[in-house]
């Protein structure tokens, strides 16, 4: 499609069967060949104790890829400030781009055990949703609730081994202050000391908040100047509201002077429709997975998948089906297609792509199809 470019999300999935020395290999491999195939940029995303992601640390991963690659740009999709400083940030980012400066895009999310405190109000959307579908057929499906996971033993662990104890994250938009000054390097204390994060000051990145609502991320990526990427893999209900929350929200700023929205989704795609929706038949247990708090799993082979769905209840299904109906399968074209009314119904800049299947060689040749298609249009 003239003038979008691609990108790629990847979690670095652990197939079953695997380990997790094997799916970075598999990762540094896919990287390397969808530079080669004309994907614009390469992100990494963070999750902690999950056994079937080893993207535990989106900086390590992405000094990897670097050193693997030489014109991709790369970048977190997003680093969790939740559990982290706004100084280990520009430090970690700053180390990178000392040894491979103009390439990092340093993507910021709210995630980590946030409290969620004062919400933002997201601003109603201006697209009219009818049965389900934008006016150009993008679906939109019900809205996801989260809030039954925030209780969990997994996620009281989770945050018990992340931070120290006592700690209390900070506000996420003072902290995304405090991390665009000392990239600027004029960072001040409330009593006027001075900071300068060596390496990380003056570091060329591109500064990237990740949201998936109309809220605080789109609030502080807009009054910041900021790029802004709008989670359609992971919340697609309200892909809508983040996108038009932030635009409602943007001021020009050195950054930017206008917005600029990039837009994820899910896709698997494959010679013939039949052979993609086997590849993605994983997907639906994999889903299920994180949102019974269990923890990704490794991702299944189909008959795998298979032997896990025989065994759901109607509240499985129900679980997941958000996520199953807004993943893209098919032909190049077909994806193609839906990847178009992704960006029509959005406005989006950009789009970014993540695909899971057992098989590396299924997902490498996934990227391939779909940016030959791509390409051609």
């Amino acid at each position: 499609m003239p003038g979008i470019p691609l990108g790629v999300l990847d979690l670095v999935p652990i197939p079953s069967g695997a380990t997790a020395a094997e799916a970075l290999r598999n990762t540094i491999d896919l990287a390397r060949q969808t530079e080669r195939f004309g994907y614009a940029r390469y992100w990494f995303a963070e999750h902690h104790l999950n056994p079937g992601v080893a993207g535990a640390s989106p900086a390590v991963v992405l000094a990897l890829t670097a050193a693997a690659t030489s014109t991709l740009r790369i970048g977190s999709g997003a680093v969790q400030l939740g559990h982290r400083t706004a100084l280990s940030t520009v430090e970690e980012f700053g180390l990178i781009d000392a040894l491979h400066p103009g390439r990092l895009d340093l993507g910021l999310g709210r995630s980590g055990g946030r409290p969620s405190g004062q919400p933002v109000p997201a601003p109603p959307t201006t697209t009219p949703v009818v049965d389900g579908r934008t006016p150009n057929g993008l679906r939109i499906p019900p809205r996801f609730s989260f809030e039954h996971l925030i209780g969990t033993p997994r996620f009281r662990l989770q945050q018990q081994l992340l931070h120290q104890p006592g700690a209390r994250p900070q506000d996420y938009g003072e902290q995304v202050d405090d991390i665009l000054a000392l990239l600027r390097g004029d960072y001040r204390a409330a009593d006027g000391t001075e900071a300068h994060a060596v390496p990380g000051e003056g570091a060329d990145l591109e500064v990237w908040i990740l949201g998936s609502s109309g809220g605080e991320s789109a609030d502080v990526a807009g009054r910041n100047g900021l790029r802004f990427a709008a989670n359609y893999h992971v919340s697609p209900a309200t892909v809508l509201e983040a996108a038009e929350g932030y635009r409602a929200a943007f001021q020009p700023s050195d950054h930017l002077d206008k917005p600029y929205v990039s837009v994820s989704a899910d896709v698997v795609v494959a010679e013939d429709a039949e052979t993609a929706r086997e590849l993605a038949t994983g997907y639906g247990p994999w889903v299920r997975s994180i949102r019974t708090a269990e923890g990704a799993i490794p991702f299944p082979t189909p008959d795998e998948a298979r032997a896990h769905v025989r065994t759901w209840t109607e509240e499985d299904h129900a679980l997941v089906s958000d996520r199953v109906d807004t993943q893209f399968v098919g032909t190049p074209g077909q994806v193609a297609d839906q990847l178009e009314q992704l960006q029509q119904a959005t406005v989006a800049d950009e789009l970014i792509v993540t695909t899971l299947t057992h098989d590396h060689a299924d997902r490498v040749r996934s990227y391939r199809l779909l940016a030959e298609e791509w390409s051609r249009r």
